[in-house]
């Protein structure tokens, strides 16, 4: 499944791996890059010098493309930019604002600039200023999301640009690849699936509570402060939502959740700790190598596409 998106970042697969802050580490983004799709660092709040420290791991790792992903609303951001100018990562995805004011620079080393973006609005931003793909993310995503479904979203912002569009939030199988590229989709970004990735080394209680996720098991916290996140249930997104619905303000939310990522991803606490992870997760049944992962998954969407394809023939005899 060769397409524009594959192209465009010199890579096999048209699959990404989310961005995920403290969960996609160098043993897993040299896995899926090594397997074929693009791995991209977490760099979430990290300290410089730990994110330059993934950096180059994930070089000594794989010598395929590879990625990072910046949340603009990190109080470091600029730093972190640094960072990744002076590493010459070969992809830059960004997330929560407007990478604009840097683009310049990182086109002028050759690095490829991909923003998530939840509105069709800020995809022609986003193409006005020069970035190389966007990454058009459904509210079915876990962590930070907009209000758009991914199914509404993607065929919008397809019709939109003229640069290619990734699709986000809910894909975690071939089924869901097959479907964004009939959307037209150039490729797609998947993140909860690698959660159960074995090179993950997010704590193993993280992976095990994304395994027995349902269907509904996952909520949105942080409405009120214009940031929403979906997580997996628990004590902390039910105080969370208990803080909302008494009036707490932003600055007393933001508080209380700081340090809880990290607090379910390194630490294991899956009470008191925030366990981002998507709608799909009820699809994650089981933990295997990423290269597994990515080969049943381009299989199966390329069996599906081939179904779909006898169908059309069957009802369009020649």
């Amino acid at each position: 499944m060769r397409t524009r998106l594959c192209e465009l970042l010199e890579i096999e697969h048209p699959i990404i791996q989310g961005g995920m802050a403290w969960v996609s580490t160098a043993e897993l983004v040299a896995a899926v890059s090594n397997a074929g799709g693009l791995g991209i660092i977490g760099a979430g709040h990290m300290p410089t010098d730990i994110l330059r420290e993934e950096i180059r791991r994930t070089k000594e790792l794989t010598n395929k493309p590879f990625g990072v992903n910046l949340m603009l609303l990190t109080p470091h951001i600029n730093e972190l930019i640094e960072v990744t100018l002076e590493e010459r990562v070969p992809v830059i995805t960004t997330g929560a604002g407007n990478p604009g004011s840097f683009i310049g620079r990182f086109k002028e080393i050759g690095t490829k600039v991909i923003p998530v973006i939840p509105s069709v609005a800020l995809a022609l931003r986003m193409e006005k200023a020069g970035v190389d793909a966007v990454i058009a993310e459904g509210t079915e995503s876990g962590g930070h999301v907009g209000e758009l479904t991914t199914m509404a979203l993607v065929p919008q912002v397809v019709d939109a640009v003229n640069i290619p569009v990734i699709a986000a939030g809910g894909i975690a199988d071939g089924r869901g690849i097959a479907a964004s590229l009939a959307l037209g989709a150039s490729g797609v970004q998947i993140g909860t699936r690698f959660v159960c990735a074995t090179e993950c080394t997010v704590h193993e209680n993280y992976k095990q509570k994304v395994l027995a996720a349902k269907d509904r098991d996952t909520t949105v916290t942080g409405r009120t402060t214009g940031h929403p996140a979906r997580v997996i249930k628990n004590k902390l997104s039910r105080e969370f939502d208990r803080m909302e619905k008494d009036g707490a303000s932003v600055e007393e939310l933001e508080q209380f959740g700081l340090g809880k990522l990290r607090l379910a991803a390194k630490d294991g606490d899956m009470e008191q700790g925030s366990v981002m992870a998507g709608q799909i997760a009820g699809l994650v049944k089981d933990i295997k190598p990423a290269a597994e992962i990515i080969h049943e998954m381009v299989k199966e969407a390329k069996d599906v596409i081939g179904k779909l394809q006898e169908v059309v023939l069957q009802s369009n005899p020649v």
